[in-house]
């Protein structure tokens, strides 16, 4: 066998190994034509159902970001106790979607106006923030956040933050696709938390 051969044998073996893991048949098509982005709008359930709609949308992760405790558990971080707040790492490819239309869905899937809580959760842990992670992405969400200001839609100003991207956690497998996997249970945690009748306070009927 000559080496050209063996090189190709196991590059075909290669490829059938990352099509089997679930990635692209091209390495580097994936890493052109994707990117990430992060936001803590409360219910990290919620706010992966309000992405996962999204087209150009590839993937929506629950987890923590903006604490100061490496690898905190959901304990930890639902009894306040990292400086975390439950937030989503959003795969997407750019050429389907913006970084703006996203942008767009995070600010109308939260209430931005309320300071450390969302709908029925309290506490910082349920902050809402943009977590950029370059200049670019920083202008775009500060150009964003202050539309909406001077808009006057809103019955306050903005609390929302605008922080710089830190360590991503994941949250643990029950937590993510919670609302696929338990269906009932989020309904009736959204029922009862009334995020959909803030929404349309803020936002009107979607």
């Amino acid at each position: 066998m000559t080496t050209l051969q063996r090189f190709s044998i196991m590059t075909v073996g290669l490829v059938t190994c990352a099509t089997l893991a679930g990635w692209p048949s091209s390495g580097a098509q994936s890493a052109a034509t994707t990117a990430k982005a992060y936001f803590a709008g409360g219910c990290f359930w919620s706010m992966e159902l309000a992405f996962e709609q999204v087209e150009g949308v590839l993937e929506v992760v629950s987890g923590y970001m903006g604490g100061t405790v490496a690898n905190p558990t959901y304990d930890q971080v639902s009894a306040g106790k990292t400086g975390h707040s439950e937030s989503v790492e959003v795969t997407y490819d750019p050429s389907k979607v913006s970084y703006q239309k996203l942008l767009d869905v995070f600010w109308h899937n939260i209430d931005p106006v309320t300071p450390n809580a969302q709908f029925c959760d309290y506490g910082n842990q349920y902050r809402t923030a943009v977590f950029y992670a370059t200049d670019e992405e920083k202008r775009l969400s500060e150009e964003s956040m202050r539309a909406i200001d001077q808009s006057k839609r809103l019955p306050a100003p903005i609390v929302t933050r605008l922080v710089k991207a830190s360590n991503f956690y994941s949250a643990e497998d029950y937590h993510q696709d919670f609302y696929k996997k338990n269906p009932l249970r989020y309904k009736y945690y959204k029922l009862g938390c009334g995020r959909a009748q803030r929404l349309e306070v803020l936002w009107g009927k979607p």
